[in-house]
């Protein structure tokens, strides 16, 4: 049965959604520095409508990539509001102190178009 309640982002708006691989993605140390500098920083960030801060989820699918070990989801009003995201001091901090946890990121953007 359909969700008669599920949220949708408006026309316009802006989806930000990006992958990390650890350079050690079993060092538990390193995963506790990076989750704890990923959720300060999308804390504060002014631009962010919403956030999903996620590890990945296993599957014997062939088009499910799971070979990544976080995922940054954030959704903006419309493509200025990301913009300014970018520049973010926030955000800058965060690729400064977090980057050295990092080994790969890949990111996927999209605007609602209805």
């Amino acid at each position: 049965m359909a969700n008669a309640t599920q949220d949708k982002i408006e026309a316009g708006g802006y989806v930000h959604s990006v992958y990390f691989w650890l350079k050690n993605p079993t060092n538990l140390e390193d995963r506790k520095a990076f989750e704890g500098h990923l959720t300060k920083f999308i804390s504060a960030s002014k631009y962010v409508k919403s956030k999903h801060i996620g590890t990945k989820m296993s599957s014997d699918r062939d088009v499910v990539d799971s070979s990544y070990d976080y995922t940054l989801v954030v959704t903006f009003n419309n493509k200025a509001e990301h913009d300014l995201y970018q520049s973010e001091d926030v955000h800058l901090t965060f690729i400064e102190d977090a980057a050295h946890l990092w080994g790969k990121v890949v990111v996927y953007d999209s605007q609602s178009i209805f």
